[in-house]
């Protein structure tokens, strides 16, 4: 992954801490399962179309 080669763990730490300030704690466990649930999303209708597209023998 690009970004997690070109962003170390002290970048990573200094990020979280201000998106903690700026946003607070419960906002910041609503964001993180929002995004959460879109990522799952997401993943689920790359799957299904990729299995309709071997259905269909795009593949």
């Amino acid at each position: 992954m690009v970004l997690v080669d070109t962003v170390g763990l002290t970048e990573l730490i200094i990020i979280f801490v201000i998106a903690l300030i700026v946003f607070g704690p419960e906002r910041l466990t609503e964001i993180a399962r929002n995004l959460g649930t879109a990522v799952k999303e997401f993943r689920r209708a790359m799957s299904e179309a990729s299995e309709e597209r071997k259905r269909k023998g795009l593949d």
